[in-house]
């Protein structure tokens, strides 16, 4: 027995569209490696700094950009300064998206509170580059305008001038960091991570090299529950439970047919 392609991408537009229509809300429980990550932030003081990379793309915008929005609200609200990266050229614009959306909601100004960097290639000379001088990687930020005449970056110069380094990221850029960044010149690290993702990264947050760790949409909606800012990640929260559900059940009536239409052949 076969069923009909179409049908099973009906079933999932219905699956996930009733909750988004409905607004069928969740309960969010916190898992320790998200509160972790909570707890770091909001130890931070009025006018630390944070670097933070957006290593990821459109395709996974889904999971990591409520994610984004999430953590910058957190600093924002915090009065922390944001040095915004990414070793992807497509997670600057993405960051930069973020940032528009954010910003305005807590009067943050550029230059002032928060500064684009840019995209730069290469990400283990980039990390090290930054350890020992932050213009040696970004001489200007990402529109042309040199570091030292931005009023942010007076006093910045490498990791020593940096609280809290944070990867946003899709795949396996976080092992650069940990491996150079926080291995060598001892920087703290807080990372963001796909679902799919989470579990690789698990063993560097038991040895204590990373010090937080917020893993897909569910973890960006427990960020959300932590700021008191409930967002896309929490409105999104039942759609994927639903889809996975969906997933089960057809997965279970593919192995109930395989084992009847068996049995008929013997």
């Amino acid at each position: 027995m076969s069923i009909d392609r179409r049908i099973i991408y009906l079933l999932v537009a219905i699956v996930v569209t009733i909750p988004l229509v409905i607004k069928i809300t969740m309960p969010v429980r916190v898992s320790p490696p998200v509160q972790l990550a909570y707890d770091k932030i909001d130890e931070l003081k009025p006018g630390s700094v944070v670097l933070l990379s957006t290593d990821y793309e459109a395709g996974t915008m889904p999971e990591l950009y409520p994610m984004t929005t999430a953590v910058l609200r957190h600093l924002f609200s915090k009065d922390i300064k944001v040095l915004l990266m990414s070793v992807y050229a497509l997670g600057v614009p993405i960051g930069a998206m973020a940032l528009d959306e954010v910003a305005g909601e807590y009067n943050k100004e550029y230059g002032t509170d928060y500064v684009i960097l840019g995209f730069k290639p290469g990400l283990d000379v980039v990390i090290v580059a930054i350890g020992e001088e932050i213009r040696d990687a970004f001489p200007t930020d990402y529109a042309g305008t040199p570091l030292d005449a931005l009023p942010i970056m007076e006093g910045i110069h490498n990791y020593n001038d940096i609280s809290i380094m944070i990867d946003l990221c899709s795949g396996s850029t976080l092992d650069s960091w940990v491996m150079f960044a926080q291995a060598r010149f001892k920087q703290r690290l807080i990372a963001g991570c796909t679902a799919v993702m989470a579990t690789s990264f698990y063993p560097y947050l038991n040895a204590g090299q990373i010090e937080g760790l917020i893993g897909g949409l569910k973890g960006a909606a427990e960020y959300e529950k932590l700021i008191g800012s409930p967002g896309v990640a929490t409105s999104g929260m039942p759609a994927q439970s639903f889809m996975h559900i969906l997933i089960l059940v057809l997965v279970i009536i593919g192995n109930i047919f395989y084992f009847i239409e068996r049995r008929r052949k013997i």
